[in-house]
């Protein structure tokens, strides 16, 4: 495959790109599920190449269970389960690694033909080979988060590892969109000074917020305080609760009152900023940009709205993988935004917006 010309270049990586950055939400719904599932602790070995293939016969799927029955999470949540049992769990794991050797190939492959054919520019060559380390930083944080379950008295992996294999994953996905968001054709102004600021923080507080959901889902702190706009009756929970702990940093990961309660704060503030954001866009951005924004707000909303049901009828699992899938959409779309808002082309930023129905006097394209 030769492409042709620097549209035709422009048009191929960021379809590239954008496969790539579903691909990664999808391995982020699977990760989910497996968690929900408990089944992220039947794999009890990293093998990155070997480990592609599942058990191919009944003497192999014996020796991967009798692995298993060795773990802390079969001895005190499964015992007694059956080998039937055990291939559902086994299979959601082996199926979230395949996902992620399949994101490597389809990642590197065309990395390597579009490089040979010089249809990447030295500035996105080298975002891209950033990219490509995390995601192999990426696989070994799993592999440590896993392994923190196998651990003697653990039944699941730790929390702040957890979170921080969800936080990375949103890294790579933010990456790949800012990337093959910037290779969108045409030119564009940027937005005002404070549009661009407030559109990259966005992205930044999205990034927090689903660490802190990442603690959340670790630590099951959404089974409890199942009640909305109160924490059973607390706005704010006494600090006798939330921080019981000792030492005092530790409630930040292993107290449920605290790390739920940090999860609705921040929530709270992504609201605000999205919403005043979304506002300030509207009066002072062009169209554009004001739409963006807007879209950014409504689904920040529409995330908050899932979360708290997801809370009230404490967790059931569609609404959890709906909330985590979710999350990943209001990434996207902040990210999106926040580099459209920077401007594509020589522009420079415009001083100041252009009335509504004279964007034909200037070049807008945001």
């Amino acid at each position: 495959m030769v492409i042709g010309g620097a549209g035709d270049r422009q048009s191929w990586v960021r379809t590239w790109l954008y496969v790539v950055a579903a691909l990664v939400v999808a391995m982020v719904a699977v990760g989910g599920a497996t968690r929900l599932t408990g089944s992220g602790l039947s794999i009890t070995e990293w093998r990155p190449v070997t480990g592609a293939l599942p058990p191919l016969s009944e003497a192999d799927w014996a020796a991967e269970f009798a692995k298993y029955k060795d773990t802390p999470q079969y001895a005190i949540l499964n015992q007694g389960m059956g080998l039937s049992a055990f291939k559902v769990l086994y299979g959601w794991e082996w199926g979230h690694r395949l996902l992620g050797r399949i994101i490597g190939l389809v990642f590197f492959l065309p990395l390597i033909l579009f490089w040979w054919q010089g249809q990447i520019s030295r500035r996105l060559g080298l975002g891209l080979l950033g990219l490509g380390l995390l995601g192999g930083l990426q696989g070994a944080i799993g592999w440590i988060m896993v392994a923190s379950g196998l651990q003697p008295g653990m039944t699941a992996v730790a929390p702040i590892k957890l979170a921080l294999h969800l936080t990375t994953a949103s890294l790579i996905l933010a990456g790949l969109v800012w990337l093959a968001a910037g290779e969108r054709g045409g030119v564009s102004a940027a937005a005002p000074a404070r549009l661009r600021v407030t559109a990259s923080v966005l992205p930044i507080l999205v990034l927090v917020q689903i660490f802190l959901g990442g603690l959340v889902a670790g630590s099951h702190a959404g089974l409890v305080y199942n009640t909305w706009p109160t924490m059973n009756g607390y706005l704010v929970p006494p600090a006798e609760a939330l921080f019981a702990i000792r030492p005092w940093i530790e409630n930040f990961v292993d107290n449920h009152t605290l790390v739920q309660f940090d999860h609705r704060v921040a929530a709270y503030l992504v609201i605000v900023v999205a919403l005043l954001h979304a506002i300030d866009a509207r009066l002072t951005g062009s169209r554009g940009t004001a739409g963006r924004a807007g879209g950014v707000a409504f689904l920040v909303l529409l995330q908050v709205v899932l979360g708290i049901t997801t809370l009230l009828l404490g967790v059931p699992l569609w609404a959890a993988l709906a909330h985590q899938v979710l999350a990943m959409a209001v990434l996207t779309m902040a990210t999106v935004h926040a580099r459209l808002s920077r401007g594509t082309g020589r522009l420079k930023p415009v001083a100041a917006a252009v009335p509504f129905g004279f964007e034909g006097l200037a070049v807008q394209g945001t």
